[in-house]
C-alpha cells in the first residue's frame, strides 16, 4: 500500500476558507478583541447556519468572515440573500489579495481593530435638559459598530457608482487596515470619537 505524499497530507488536514485563505496565520494584535473575533473555528464557507442570536453574546462565537457576509445582507431588498453576499466577499477577497499580497482575513480583522470606536458618548438627564457623556464602549460592541460601518461604508460607495460591491468592500476594507481616512470607516469612528 502507498502513502500519500506528505504536502497532500499536510493539505488535507487544513480548512481554509473559500478553499484558500488559511486561518492559522491570523493574529488578533487588540488583546482586548481576542475573544470576540472569533477565527479559531476555521471554515471552508461563512455560512454555518448557526443560531447564534438565541443567546445574549452568543454572536461573538460567530465567524468573524460570516458576521461581515451576514451584515452584507441589509437593505430589504438584500435580506436573505446569503449566497449572493458569500460570493461578494469572496471577491472582494480575492480583489485583496491581489492589491495588497496579504491574507485577507488578517487584512479583516485589522480593519475590524482599527474601525471600533474606543469610546462614545450617551445622552444623560431627564426631558428638556440633555447633556452627552462621554462612555467607554465594551469589546462586542466595538467589533458590531465595526463591521456596520464598514458595510454601511461599501454599501453607500458602491451605491450609484461603476465599481461592484466587490471592490467597494476590498478599497474599504484595505483603507481600513492601514487606518486611512479614504475609509468611511475610519472617518465615522473619528466622528464618533470627538
Amino acid at each position: 500500500m502507498t502513502s500519500l505524499p506528505p504536502e497532500v497530507v499536510a493539505e488535507v488536514g487544513q480548512v481554509r476558507l473559500f478553499n484558500k485563505w488559511s486561518f492559522d496565520d491570523v493574529e488578533v494584535k487588540d488583546i482586548s478583541l481576542t475573544d470576540y473575533i472569533q477565527i479559531r473555528n476555521h471554515v471552508y464557507l461563512p455560512h454555518t447556519a448557526g443560531r447564534f442570536s438565541v443567546k445574549r453574546f452568543r454572536k461573538a462565537q460567530c465567524p468573524i468572515v460570516e458576521r461581515l457576509t451576514n451584515s452584507l445582507m441589509m437593505h430589504g431588498r438584500n435580506n436573505g440573500k446569503k449566497l449572493m453576499a458569500t460570493r461578494i466577499v469572496k471577491h472582494a477577497f480575492e480583489i485583496i489579495h491581489l492589491l495588497t499580497d496579504q491574507n485577507p482575513i488578517q487584512v479583516l480583522v485589522d480593519a475590524i481593530i482599527n474601525t471600533g470606536p474606543r469610546e462614545d458618548s450617551t445622552r444623560i438627564g431627564s426631558a428638556g435638559t440633555v447633556r452627552r457623556q462621554a462612555v467607554d464602549v465594551s469589546p462586542l460592541r466595538r467589533v458590531n459598530q465595526a463591521i456596520a460601518l464598514l458595510t454601511i461604508g461599501t454599501r453607500e460607495s458602491a451605491f450609484r457608482n461603476i465599481k461592484s460591491i466587490a471592490e467597494c468592500l476590498a478599497d474599504e476594507l484595505i483603507n481600513a487596515a492601514k487606518g486611512s481616512s479614504n475609509s468611511y470607516a475610519i472617518k465615522k469612528k473619528d466622528e464618533l470619537g470627538e
